[in-house]
Protein backbone atom coordinates (compact mmCIF):
# COMPACT_ATOMS: atom_id res chain seq x y z
CA UNK A 1 0.00 0.00 0.00
CA UNK A 2 2.77 2.45 0.92
CA UNK A 3 4.64 1.75 -2.33
CA UNK A 4 1.45 2.22 -4.35
CA UNK A 5 0.65 5.49 -2.57
CA UNK A 6 4.19 6.78 -3.10
CA UNK A 7 3.88 5.97 -6.81
CA UNK A 8 0.77 8.15 -6.98
CA UNK A 9 2.66 11.03 -5.32
CA UNK A 10 5.45 10.67 -7.86
CA UNK A 11 2.91 10.60 -10.69
CA UNK A 12 1.50 13.89 -9.43
CA UNK A 13 4.88 15.61 -9.04
CA UNK A 14 7.21 14.14 -11.67
CA UNK A 15 6.86 15.99 -14.96
CA UNK A 16 10.43 16.09 -16.30
CA UNK A 17 13.16 13.64 -17.29
CA UNK A 18 14.92 11.94 -14.39
CA UNK A 19 18.36 13.51 -14.96
CA UNK A 20 17.19 16.99 -15.93
CA UNK A 21 17.59 19.76 -13.34
CA UNK A 22 13.82 20.00 -12.86
CA UNK A 23 13.49 16.22 -12.80
CA UNK A 24 16.08 15.91 -10.04
CA UNK A 25 14.26 18.57 -8.02
CA UNK A 26 10.96 16.74 -8.42
CA UNK A 27 12.48 13.48 -7.22
CA UNK A 28 14.17 15.17 -4.28
CA UNK A 29 10.79 16.61 -3.29
CA UNK A 30 8.97 13.26 -3.41
CA UNK A 31 11.73 11.70 -1.31
CA UNK A 32 11.32 14.45 1.30
CA UNK A 33 7.52 14.07 1.19
CA UNK A 34 7.56 10.40 2.19
CA UNK A 35 7.60 11.09 5.95
CA UNK A 36 5.58 13.35 8.23
CA UNK A 37 5.19 16.73 6.53
CA UNK A 38 2.55 18.61 8.51
CA UNK A 39 2.11 18.05 12.25
CA UNK A 40 -0.29 21.01 11.92
CA UNK A 41 -2.26 21.74 8.77
CA UNK A 42 -1.82 25.26 7.35
CA UNK A 43 -5.28 26.12 6.09
CA UNK A 44 -7.60 28.22 8.23
CA UNK A 45 -10.58 26.07 9.37
CA UNK A 46 -12.62 29.14 10.34
CA UNK A 47 -12.51 30.32 6.73
CA UNK A 48 -13.16 26.79 5.50
CA UNK A 49 -16.25 26.25 7.61
CA UNK A 50 -17.72 29.61 6.65
CA UNK A 51 -17.13 28.97 2.96
CA UNK A 52 -18.36 25.38 3.06
CA UNK A 53 -21.55 26.17 5.02
CA UNK A 54 -21.56 22.63 6.44
CA UNK A 55 -25.00 21.28 7.37
CA UNK A 56 -26.13 18.14 9.25
CA UNK A 57 -26.60 16.28 5.95
CA UNK A 58 -23.15 17.15 4.57
CA UNK A 59 -20.76 14.47 3.36
CA UNK A 60 -17.40 16.23 3.48
CA UNK A 61 -14.55 14.81 1.41
CA UNK A 62 -11.19 16.36 2.23
CA UNK A 63 -7.49 15.77 1.96
CA UNK A 64 -6.44 14.73 5.46
CA UNK A 65 -3.01 16.37 5.83
CA UNK A 66 -2.21 16.82 9.55
CA UNK A 67 -5.81 16.23 10.63
CA UNK A 68 -6.39 19.52 12.48
CA UNK A 69 -9.08 20.66 10.06
CA UNK A 70 -10.68 17.23 9.78
CA UNK A 71 -11.35 17.26 13.53
CA UNK A 72 -12.26 20.95 13.51
CA UNK A 73 -14.93 20.37 10.83
CA UNK A 74 -16.68 18.08 13.32
CA UNK A 75 -17.65 21.20 15.29
CA UNK A 76 -19.91 22.13 12.33
CA UNK A 77 -21.84 18.84 12.79
CA UNK A 78 -21.58 17.20 9.34
CA UNK A 79 -23.15 13.80 8.74
CA UNK A 80 -19.87 12.28 7.58
CA UNK A 81 -16.26 13.20 6.76
CA UNK A 82 -14.06 11.16 4.46
CA UNK A 83 -10.41 12.16 4.87
CA UNK A 84 -8.07 10.88 2.15
CA UNK A 85 -4.30 11.13 1.82
CA UNK A 86 -1.40 9.40 0.10
CA UNK A 87 1.05 10.13 2.90
CA UNK A 88 1.17 7.22 5.36
CA UNK A 89 2.37 9.46 8.20
CA UNK A 90 -0.63 11.77 7.75
CA UNK A 91 -2.99 8.81 7.75
CA UNK A 92 -1.45 7.58 11.00
CA UNK A 93 -1.63 11.06 12.57
CA UNK A 94 -5.30 11.47 11.68
CA UNK A 95 -6.19 8.08 13.13
CA UNK A 96 -4.19 8.80 16.27
CA UNK A 97 -5.96 12.13 16.82
CA UNK A 98 -9.39 10.62 16.29
CA UNK A 99 -8.78 7.69 18.63
CA UNK A 100 -7.20 9.96 21.26
CA UNK A 101 -10.27 12.20 21.15
CA UNK A 102 -12.46 9.17 21.89
CA UNK A 103 -10.32 7.42 24.51
CA UNK A 104 -8.41 10.01 26.54
CA UNK A 105 -10.35 10.76 29.73
CA UNK A 106 -10.93 14.49 29.35
CA UNK A 107 -10.03 17.68 27.53
CA UNK A 108 -7.02 18.28 29.75
CA UNK A 109 -5.42 15.00 28.63
CA UNK A 110 -6.29 15.66 24.97
CA UNK A 111 -4.91 19.21 25.23
CA UNK A 112 -1.70 17.98 26.83
CA UNK A 113 -1.25 15.43 24.04
CA UNK A 114 -1.85 17.68 21.01
CA UNK A 115 -1.50 21.28 22.19
CA UNK A 116 1.50 20.93 24.48
CA UNK A 117 2.75 17.75 22.79
CA UNK A 118 5.93 17.77 24.89
CA UNK A 119 5.15 15.71 28.00
CA UNK A 120 6.23 12.15 28.84
CA UNK A 121 2.77 11.65 30.33
CA UNK A 122 1.51 11.57 26.74
CA UNK A 123 3.52 8.45 26.04
CA UNK A 124 2.11 6.72 29.13
CA UNK A 125 -1.42 7.73 28.10
CA UNK A 126 -0.80 6.44 24.59
CA UNK A 127 0.31 3.04 25.85
CA UNK A 128 -2.41 2.64 28.46
CA UNK A 129 -5.45 4.12 26.71
CA UNK A 130 -5.00 4.95 23.03
CA UNK A 131 -2.79 2.20 21.59
CA UNK A 132 -5.06 -0.73 22.51
CA UNK A 133 -7.85 0.80 20.40
CA UNK A 134 -5.76 1.65 17.32
CA UNK A 135 -5.81 -0.40 14.13
CA UNK A 136 -2.68 -2.49 13.57
CA UNK A 137 -1.17 -0.33 10.81
CA UNK A 138 -1.48 2.88 12.81
CA UNK A 139 -0.09 1.31 15.95
CA UNK A 140 2.81 -0.16 13.96
CA UNK A 141 3.61 3.28 12.55
CA UNK A 142 3.70 5.10 15.89
CA UNK A 143 5.61 2.35 17.65
CA UNK A 144 8.06 2.05 14.77
CA UNK A 145 11.38 3.88 14.59
CA UNK A 146 12.21 7.12 12.80
CA UNK A 147 15.49 7.80 10.99
CA UNK A 148 17.23 8.52 14.29
CA UNK A 149 16.14 5.20 15.77
CA UNK A 150 13.60 6.67 18.21
CA UNK A 151 9.97 5.55 18.44
CA UNK A 152 7.77 7.95 16.49
CA UNK A 153 5.25 8.24 19.31
CA UNK A 154 8.06 9.79 21.37
CA UNK A 155 7.60 12.95 19.33
CA UNK A 156 4.67 13.81 21.60
CA UNK A 157 7.10 14.03 24.51
CA UNK A 158 9.57 16.16 22.54
CA UNK A 159 7.33 18.78 20.93
CA UNK A 160 5.77 17.24 17.83
CA UNK A 161 5.42 20.63 16.12
CA UNK A 162 9.21 20.90 15.92
CA UNK A 163 9.26 17.68 13.92
CA UNK A 164 8.11 16.72 10.47
CA UNK A 165 9.18 18.47 7.29
CA UNK A 166 7.37 21.72 8.12
CA UNK A 167 8.56 21.76 11.74
CA UNK A 168 12.16 21.39 10.63
CA UNK A 169 11.66 24.09 7.98
CA UNK A 170 10.41 26.54 10.61
CA UNK A 171 13.35 25.60 12.82
CA UNK A 172 15.77 26.27 9.95
CA UNK A 173 14.11 29.64 9.30
CA UNK A 174 14.56 30.55 12.97
CA UNK A 175 18.23 29.57 12.77
CA UNK A 176 18.72 31.66 9.63
CA UNK A 177 17.11 34.66 11.32
CA UNK A 178 19.28 34.25 14.41
CA UNK A 179 22.41 34.14 12.24
CA UNK A 180 21.35 37.61 11.09
CA UNK A 181 20.87 38.77 14.68
CA UNK A 182 17.08 38.44 14.78
CA UNK A 183 14.92 36.30 17.06
CA UNK A 184 11.53 35.59 15.40
CA UNK A 185 9.98 34.98 18.84
CA UNK A 186 10.19 38.75 19.37
CA UNK A 187 7.00 38.99 17.31
CA UNK A 188 5.13 37.46 20.25
CA UNK A 189 6.11 40.41 22.47
CA UNK A 190 3.75 42.66 20.50
CA UNK A 191 0.72 43.91 22.43
CA UNK A 192 -1.15 45.42 19.47
CA UNK A 193 -1.38 45.29 15.68
CA UNK A 194 0.67 48.47 15.55
CA UNK A 195 3.47 46.85 17.55
CA UNK A 196 3.31 43.75 15.34
CA UNK A 197 3.90 45.91 12.26
CA UNK A 198 6.70 47.85 13.94
CA UNK A 199 8.56 44.69 15.00
CA UNK A 200 8.14 43.12 11.58
CA UNK A 201 9.41 46.16 9.68
CA UNK A 202 12.30 46.76 12.07
CA UNK A 203 13.51 43.20 12.61
CA UNK A 204 12.16 40.65 10.14
CA UNK A 205 11.69 42.55 6.90
CA UNK A 206 15.40 43.51 6.49
CA UNK A 207 16.41 39.83 6.44
CA UNK A 208 14.88 39.50 2.98
CA UNK A 209 17.28 42.16 1.65
CA UNK A 210 20.32 40.01 2.46
CA UNK A 211 22.09 38.62 -0.59
CA UNK A 212 22.30 35.09 0.78
CA UNK A 213 18.59 35.06 1.64
CA UNK A 214 17.70 36.30 -1.85
CA UNK A 215 19.79 33.51 -3.37
CA UNK A 216 18.47 30.86 -0.98
CA UNK A 217 14.83 31.67 -1.55
CA UNK A 218 15.36 31.55 -5.32
CA UNK A 219 16.17 27.83 -5.03
CA UNK A 220 13.07 25.59 -5.33
CA UNK A 221 14.51 23.07 -2.86
CA UNK A 222 14.56 25.75 -0.15
CA UNK A 223 10.75 25.60 0.08
CA UNK A 224 10.34 21.82 0.14
CA UNK A 225 9.79 22.19 3.88
CA UNK A 226 6.57 24.07 3.17
CA UNK A 227 5.38 21.12 1.09
CA UNK A 228 5.85 23.13 -2.11
CA UNK A 229 6.90 21.00 -5.12
CA UNK A 230 8.88 22.58 -7.99
CA UNK A 231 5.80 23.23 -10.15
CA UNK A 232 4.08 25.06 -7.28
CA UNK A 233 7.25 27.05 -6.64
CA UNK A 234 6.90 28.56 -10.11
CA UNK A 235 3.25 29.42 -9.50
CA UNK A 236 4.07 30.98 -6.13
CA UNK A 237 6.79 33.21 -7.59
CA UNK A 238 4.80 34.34 -10.63
CA UNK A 239 6.56 37.30 -12.21
CA UNK A 240 8.14 38.51 -8.96
CA UNK A 241 11.28 37.51 -7.11
CA UNK A 242 10.61 34.80 -4.54
CA UNK A 243 12.09 36.82 -1.69
CA UNK A 244 9.54 39.58 -2.33
CA UNK A 245 6.68 37.07 -2.43
CA UNK A 246 7.76 35.38 0.80
CA UNK A 247 8.28 38.73 2.52
CA UNK A 248 4.73 39.80 1.60
CA UNK A 249 3.22 36.49 2.79
CA UNK A 250 5.17 36.64 6.08
CA UNK A 251 4.08 40.25 6.60
CA UNK A 252 0.45 39.19 6.25
CA UNK A 253 1.00 36.40 8.78
CA UNK A 254 2.77 38.73 11.21
CA UNK A 255 0.71 41.88 10.85
CA UNK A 256 -2.75 41.39 9.32
CA UNK A 257 -4.30 39.59 12.30
CA UNK A 258 -4.11 40.05 16.05
CA UNK A 259 -1.66 37.48 17.37
CA UNK A 260 -4.08 36.69 20.19
CA UNK A 261 -6.38 35.19 17.52
CA UNK A 262 -3.89 33.65 15.11
CA UNK A 263 -2.46 30.29 16.13
CA UNK A 264 -0.70 30.01 12.75
CA UNK A 265 1.47 33.02 13.59
CA UNK A 266 2.09 31.74 17.12
CA UNK A 267 3.26 28.41 15.65
CA UNK A 268 5.48 30.13 13.10
CA UNK A 269 7.12 32.58 15.52
CA UNK A 270 6.92 30.58 18.76
CA UNK A 271 7.11 27.00 17.44
CA UNK A 272 4.18 25.87 19.58
CA UNK A 273 0.81 26.97 20.90
CA UNK A 274 2.11 28.96 23.87
CA UNK A 275 1.54 32.70 23.55
CA UNK A 276 5.02 33.65 24.75
CA UNK A 277 7.90 31.41 25.80
CA UNK A 278 5.56 28.89 27.42
CA UNK A 279 4.18 31.42 29.90
CA UNK A 280 0.54 31.25 28.90
CA UNK A 281 -1.85 29.61 26.46
CA UNK A 282 -2.13 31.11 23.03
CA UNK A 283 -4.88 30.68 20.44
CA UNK A 284 -5.83 27.14 19.44
CA UNK A 285 -7.43 25.38 16.45
CA UNK A 286 -11.13 24.67 16.99
CA UNK A 287 -10.60 20.97 17.72
CA UNK A 288 -8.29 21.75 20.65
CA UNK A 289 -10.55 24.35 22.29
CA UNK A 290 -12.19 23.20 25.50
CA UNK A 291 -15.64 24.37 24.39
CA UNK A 292 -15.50 22.03 21.39
CA UNK A 293 -14.06 18.93 23.03
CA UNK A 294 -17.32 17.12 23.65
CA UNK A 295 -18.48 17.66 20.06
CA UNK A 296 -15.17 16.39 18.66
CA UNK A 297 -15.20 13.36 20.97
CA UNK A 298 -18.83 12.42 20.32
CA UNK A 299 -18.59 12.89 16.52
CA UNK A 300 -15.15 11.38 15.90
CA UNK A 301 -16.69 8.12 14.66
CA UNK A 302 -18.18 10.04 11.74
CA UNK A 303 -14.70 10.36 10.19
CA UNK A 304 -13.49 7.71 7.75
CA UNK A 305 -9.75 8.00 7.06
CA UNK A 306 -8.68 6.46 3.74
CA UNK A 307 -5.20 5.84 2.32
CA UNK A 308 -6.24 6.65 -1.23
CA UNK A 309 -6.05 9.26 -3.97
CA UNK A 310 -8.88 11.85 -3.93
CA UNK A 311 -9.94 11.10 -7.53
CA UNK A 312 -9.83 7.35 -7.00
CA UNK A 313 -11.97 7.63 -3.89
CA UNK A 314 -14.62 9.64 -5.70
CA UNK A 315 -14.56 7.18 -8.59
CA UNK A 316 -15.59 4.47 -6.11
CA UNK A 317 -18.60 6.45 -4.86
CA UNK A 318 -22.15 6.59 -6.23
CA UNK A 319 -23.35 9.56 -8.24
CA UNK A 320 -24.68 12.51 -6.20
CA UNK A 321 -23.26 11.15 -2.93
CA UNK A 322 -21.07 14.01 -1.65
CA UNK A 323 -21.60 17.73 -1.25
CA UNK A 324 -18.54 19.33 0.36
CA UNK A 325 -15.06 18.98 -1.12
CA UNK A 326 -11.79 20.40 0.25
CA UNK A 327 -8.77 20.01 -2.03
CA UNK A 328 -6.23 22.08 -0.06
CA UNK A 329 -3.55 23.10 -2.61
CA UNK A 330 -3.24 19.67 -4.26
CA UNK A 331 -4.35 20.93 -7.67
CA UNK A 332 -1.19 23.02 -7.96
CA UNK A 333 0.63 19.70 -8.31
CA UNK A 334 -1.60 18.38 -11.09
CA UNK A 335 -1.28 18.39 -14.85
CA UNK A 336 -4.33 19.03 -17.06
CA UNK A 337 -5.19 15.34 -17.39
CA UNK A 338 -5.23 14.88 -13.63
CA UNK A 339 -7.28 18.05 -13.11
CA UNK A 340 -9.90 16.95 -15.60
CA UNK A 341 -10.14 13.46 -14.11
CA UNK A 342 -10.62 14.99 -10.65
CA UNK A 343 -13.29 17.48 -11.69
CA UNK A 344 -15.16 14.89 -13.74
CA UNK A 345 -15.52 12.83 -10.56
CA UNK A 346 -16.38 15.84 -8.40
CA UNK A 347 -19.12 16.81 -10.82
CA UNK A 348 -20.45 13.24 -11.07
CA UNK A 349 -20.59 12.74 -7.30
CA UNK A 350 -21.84 16.25 -6.40
CA UNK A 351 -25.24 16.57 -4.77
CA UNK A 352 -27.40 19.70 -5.09
CA UNK A 353 -25.83 22.49 -3.08
CA UNK A 354 -22.32 21.06 -3.45
CA UNK A 355 -19.36 23.33 -2.66
CA UNK A 356 -15.69 22.91 -3.55
CA UNK A 357 -12.96 24.80 -1.70
CA UNK A 358 -9.27 24.89 -2.61
CA UNK A 359 -6.16 27.03 -2.31
CA UNK A 360 -3.49 28.05 -4.80
CA UNK A 361 0.06 29.28 -4.44
CA UNK A 362 -0.64 32.05 -6.94
CA UNK A 363 -3.60 34.41 -6.71
CA UNK A 364 -5.97 33.35 -9.55
CA UNK A 365 -7.97 30.15 -9.83
CA UNK A 366 -6.09 27.64 -11.94
CA UNK A 367 -9.20 25.98 -13.42
CA UNK A 368 -10.23 28.25 -16.37
CA UNK A 369 -8.54 27.13 -19.57
CA UNK A 370 -7.40 23.85 -18.00
CA UNK A 371 -10.57 22.04 -16.91
CA UNK A 372 -12.90 21.24 -19.81
CA UNK A 373 -15.56 23.89 -20.41
CA UNK A 374 -18.40 21.37 -20.38
CA UNK A 375 -17.38 20.30 -16.85
CA UNK A 376 -16.60 23.74 -15.47
CA UNK A 377 -19.91 25.00 -16.86
CA UNK A 378 -21.67 23.14 -14.04
CA UNK A 379 -19.94 25.32 -11.44
CA UNK A 380 -20.26 28.92 -10.32
CA UNK A 381 -17.04 30.59 -9.20
CA UNK A 382 -17.74 32.89 -6.25
CA UNK A 383 -15.10 35.50 -7.06
CA UNK A 384 -16.01 38.15 -4.48
CA UNK A 385 -16.36 35.63 -1.68
CA UNK A 386 -13.09 34.00 -2.69
CA UNK A 387 -11.21 37.29 -2.46
CA UNK A 388 -12.70 37.85 0.99
CA UNK A 389 -11.73 34.37 2.18
CA UNK A 390 -8.22 34.88 0.85
CA UNK A 391 -7.86 38.12 2.79
CA UNK A 392 -9.14 36.49 6.01
CA UNK A 393 -7.16 33.23 5.85
CA UNK A 394 -4.92 33.54 8.91
CA UNK A 395 -2.37 31.01 7.65
CA UNK A 396 -1.37 33.67 5.10
CA UNK A 397 0.82 31.43 2.94
CA UNK A 398 -1.52 31.03 -0.04
CA UNK A 399 -2.15 33.44 -2.86
CA UNK A 400 -5.78 32.44 -3.28
CA UNK A 401 -8.66 30.69 -1.52
CA UNK A 402 -11.29 29.65 -4.06
CA UNK A 403 -14.93 28.61 -3.72
CA UNK A 404 -16.97 26.91 -6.47
CA UNK A 405 -20.67 26.13 -6.01
CA UNK A 406 -22.72 23.73 -8.12
CA UNK A 407 -25.09 25.65 -10.36
CA UNK A 408 -28.83 25.19 -10.28
CA UNK A 409 -29.07 24.81 -6.52
CA UNK A 410 -29.72 27.08 -3.60
CA UNK A 411 -26.26 26.98 -1.97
Amino acid sequence: MAASAHKKVTNAVHRHRHLSKQGLLERAFTFAFRGLVYAQIWEDPAVDMEALAITPDSHVVTIASGGCNVLSYLTADPAKITAVDLNTAHIALNRLKLMAAQTLPDHAAFHRFFARADDKANIAAYGAVVAPRLDEATRRYWEGRDMTGRRRIGGFARGIYRHGLLGRFIGAAHLLARLHGVNPKRMLDAQSREEQLAIFERELAPIFDKGFVRWLTSQPASLFGLGIPPAQFEALAGDDRMDNVLKARLKKLACDFDLKDNYFAVQAFGRGYAAKNGESEGPLPPYLQAANHRAVRDRAERVDVRHINFTDFLASQPAASCNRYILLDAQDWMDDEQLNALWAQITRTARPGARVLFRTAGEPSILPGRVADDVLAHWDYRADASRDYTARDRSAIYGGVHLYVLKGADA
